[in-house]
C-alpha cells in the first residue's frame, strides 16, 4: 500500500516528537569536515583585500569603551545594546586568529576585563533595569556576552572569563526554566530571540561537562514544542514553510510575529550544536529541511532575503522593490547556518549556497573603504549608511557584518579523514594537517571569478596520498579540471570531484568553470549572473536611464557578455550586455547596443546618489510573440 507524502510527513512528525519528548537520545555526533585554525589560511587577491580593509577599517577602530557603557548603567527596558560588546569582539577574536596582530589581541583584552568588571554580585552582566529583567531583548544580550567571554576564553585560557561566564549563565538559570520563566515567553517573536541562548548554553557544557547546562538546552528546544513555543522543529519536519508558520502579525516587532529570520536561524544553530552533542536525528533533519525551504522560496540571487528582517516568500517577490531588505546580519547568520551545515553534512550545496552570499550580498553591504556595513543591501536604489541605534553610535549590522567576512578563511579550506576540501575558489593558500607527521601547502592563483581559470598546486614535504575534493558549482553546467594537463572526466555540477592520488610537490589542478553570462526571467524581468556573481546596471556608466525597460538578447538563457577594461573608479568587474532598450523599435532603436553592467557588490557603492543601481531589469513586452509574452 502507497502512503501519500502528506500523511508520510505528519506521521514522521509525531513521532519525532514522541521522541523529543521521551528524552531519548542518541550518541554524540562528529562533524563530517573541520575547519583550518584560521591563520593557517591566507585569502589574497581582491576577496583577501576586502577582509583585510574590514579588519583594519571597522574591527579595529571600534570604540570598545562605548559598547561597555550600557552595561555599567543598566537602565535599559525594551532595546539590544548588550549585543553590540558581542558581535563586534566575536569579529576581533576571529580577526585576531586570522591575523595574530598583538595590537588585536590587547584591544580584546581590555574590552573583556572592562565587561567583566560590570558583573553584578548575583552574576548578571546586561543592560536592563531589575524590573525589566527577562523581557524584550535581555536574554538575547546574555547570548551574545556569553558568545564573546567563552571565545576569549578560548584563544587566551583566561579562567576569569569562564567564571564570570558561568556566573552570568547560572544567574540565567535561577530565573528561567521548569517551574520558574517560561523562556518561550520572553522577549518578541515567538520567544526565537531569548531561545537562542541555546548555543552559548551548549559551548559552556563543552567547556565545563556541568549536566545543568545540557539540562537547560534540553529544556529550551522542549518549550519550542509546546503550544506557546514556536514550533521549529514539529514545523519544519511538517514542511511547512518558514514564511507561514503563524498568522500574519497584527503588530510587527511583537511576540505574535513568527517569522524573524535572524533569530529563527540562531536557534537552529543551536540545535545543530545539540545535535552534535545527543546524534538525536531528528535535530539535524528539522533544520536541513528548514534551510531547503529557505534556498527554495526566500534566497534571492544575491544570496540573501527577508524585508523588515523577516521571511515573506521573498524568493518569488524578488522582482519588486520593498522596504528594508537584505538585512546583513541575515547575510551573516545564513553564511554561518550553511556552514555549520557543509561541517556536518559534506554537501557541497551548503557551499555553493556560501558563495553566493560572500561575492554578492556581503560585499554589496560593505562600503568602499570599509569603514561602514550597511544594514540593507536591496535589489536597486541607493546604498547609503544605517541609522545608529539605541541611543549609540552603531547599529547591529555594523557589529555583526564583520563577523562574516572573518567567517571566510575558515571555510576556504575544510579538512576530513580522506584528504582536503577546496569549497571557495579564490586567490589564497593554507596549510593543512593530514595527520600528526604530514602538512600540506595548497595554493591557489586566480583572479576567480573575474575570470575562469583556477590553478591549485599542492606541496607536500613528501610524497602523499590523499583525496583532494573539488567543489564544482551547480551553477557550471560545464567545468573543465585536469591534473598536470591530463584532463579529468566525469565531473558532475553540484558535486565535490575527489581525486585520490600519491600527491608529489608541484603537482598541479587546473579548474575552469562555466562563466558564460546566464538569464534568469521571473515575474516579466530579467536578471543576469555570471557564474556566482550577480550584475546590476549603475549609472556611473552613463549609457542610459538604469529603470528603463528593455529586452537582454539571449541564446537559449545564455548572454554573451564582453568583458570591459575601462570601467568607473572602484568597480570591480564590468561587462556590457547586447540590449534592445525602451519601447521604441524605430530606426536606430531596433538593433541590440551594448549596456554596461558590473558586479552586484560594486553596484552602488559610493554610497550616493550618483550611482543609483538596478538588477532585475523590467522586460519589454512584445505583443507580436505569442502568445503575448515579452520578447
Amino acid at each position: 500500500m502507497r502512503i501519500s507524502r502528506h500523511i508520510y510527513i505528519h506521521a514522521l512528525a509525531v513521532f519525532s516528537l514522541f521522541i523529543i519528548s521521551s528524552n531519548v537520545y542518541g550518541q554524540p555526533v562528529k562533524d563530517s569536515l573541520r575547519s583550518l585554525p584560521l591563520n593557517h589560511v591566507k585569502i589574497q587577491g581582491y576577496l583577501g583585500g576586502r577582509i583585510d580593509q574590514c579588519i583594519g577599517n571597522r574591527i579595529m577602530k571600534q570604540d570598545y569603551l562605548h559598547l561597555i557603557e550600557p552595561f555599567r548603567y543598566r537602565n535599559e527596558d525594551r532595546l539590544w545594546q548588550s549585543e553590540f560588546w558581542g558581535k563586534w569582539i566575536l569579529s576581533a577574536i576571529a580577526a585576531y586568529e586570522y591575523q595574530k596582530d598583538p595590537r588585536l589581541f590587547g584591544i580584546i583584552q581590555q574590552a573583556v576585563s572592562g565587561l567583566i568588571a560590570t558583573q553584578t554580585p548575583d552574576g548578571y552582566i546586561g543592560n536592563y533595569t531589575p524590573e525589566a529583567r527577562l523581557t524584550q531583548w535581555d536574554i538575547w544580550g546574555t547570548k551574545y556576552t556569553l558568545l564573546g567571554l567563552l571565545s576569549w576564553y578560548d584563544i587566551s585560557g583566561d579562567k576569569k572569563a569562564l567564571r564570570a561566564a558561568t556566573r552570568l549563565a547560572d544567574n540565567l538559570l535561577s530565573l528561567v526554566g521548569r517551574g520558574k520563566t517560561n523562556i518561550v515567553k520572553t522577549g518578541n517573536y515567538r520567544g526565537m530571540p531569548s531561545s537562542s541562548v541555546l548555543e552559548p548554553m551548549l559551548f559552556l557544557y563543552r567547556h565545563t561537562g556541568e549536566e545543568r547546562y545540557l539540562n537547560f538546552a534540553k529544556y529550551i528546544v522542549e518549550q519550542w514544542e509546546t503550544s506557546d513555543g514556536p514550533g521549529l522543529i514539529s514545523k519544519a519536519l511538517k514542511g511547512i514553510a518558514v514564511a507561514d508558520r503563524f498568522p500574519f502579525p497584527s503588530s510587527w516587532w511583537s511576540y505574535e510575529n513568527g517569522q524573524k529570520a535572524y533569530e529563527m536561524m540562531s536557534c537552529y544553530e543551536g540545535l545543530l550544536e545539540l545535535y552534535r552533542i545527543t546524534g538525536h536525528p531528528e535535530y539535524l533533519k528539522a533544520v536541513q529541511l528548514a534551510v531547503q525551504n529557505i534556498i527554495d522560496t526566500e534566497i534571492n540571487l544575491a544570496g540573501s532575503g527577508t524585508a523588515f528582517e523577516c521571511f515573506y516568500h521573498g524568493g518569488e517577490q524578488q522582482t519588486e522593490p520593498a522596504y528594508h531588505t537584505m538585512e546583513t546580519c541575515v547575510t551573516f547568520t545564513w553564511i554561518k547556518l550553511c556552514n555549520n551545515l557543509l561541517l556536518l553534512t559534506e554537501n557541497p550545496m551548503y557551499a555553493d549556497q556560501i558563495e553566493k552570499s560572500v561575492y554578492n550580498a556581503l560585499l554589496a553591504s560593505m562600503k568602499d573603504d570599509a569603514s561602514q556595513i550597511a544594514k540593507y543591501s536591496p535589489l536597486e536604489g541607493i546604498r547609503h549608511e544605517g541609522e545608529k541605534q539605541c541611543g549609540m553610535n552603531i547599529n547591529c549590522c555594523n557589529a555583526n557584518g564583520p563577523r562574516a567576512f572573518t567567517l571566510i578563511p575558515g571555510i576556504a579550506y575544510q579538512s576530513s579523514g580522506e584528504g582536503i576540501f577546496v569549497n571557495l575558489f579564490c586567490e589564497s593558500s593554507a596549510t593543512i594537517a593530514l595527520n600528526e607527521k604530514e602538512n600540506i601547502l595548497i595554493e591557489q592563483k586566480t583572479d576567480y571569478p573575474a575570470t575562469d581559470r583556477i590553478e591549485i598546486t599542492l606541496h607536500p614535504g613528501k610524497p602523499a596520498t590523499f583525496t583532494l575534493a573539488l567543489r564544482i558549482p551547480a551553477w557550471s553546467a560545464v567545468t573543465l579540471v585536469s591534473v598536470n594537463d591530463v584532463k579529468a572526466e566525469n565531473i558532475q555540477p553540484g558535486t565535490y570531484h575527489k581525486i585520490t592520488r600519491t600527491w608529489k610537490d608541484g603537482d598541479q589542478v587546473i579548474i575552469q568553470p562555466d562563466l558564460r553570462g546566464r538569464l534568469t526571467n521571473l515575474n516579466g524581468y530579467q536578471a543576469i549572473t555570471r557564474g556566482p556573481v550577480l550584475l546590476a546596471r549603475d549609472s556611473r556608466f552613463g549609457d542610459g536611464f538604469v529603470d528603463e525597460t528593455a529586452v537582454v538578447i539571449r541564446n537559449d538563457h545564455v548572454v554573451e557578455l564582453q568583458p570591459v577594461a575601462e570601467k568607473p573608479a572602484n568597480i570591480w568587474m564590468s561587462f556590457t550586455v547586447p540590449m534592445i532598450l525602451g519601447t521604441d523599435l524605430e530606426g536606430e532603436f531596433r538593433e541590440p547596443r551594448p549596456v554596461h553592467f558590473c558586479d552586484f557588490s560594486s553596484a552602488g557603492n559610493t554610497w550616493s546618489a550618483d550611482s543609483r543601481y538596478r538588477v532585475w531589469i523590467k522586460e519589454t513586452l512584445n505583443v507580436q510573440k505569442a502568445p503575448y509574452k515579452p520578447y
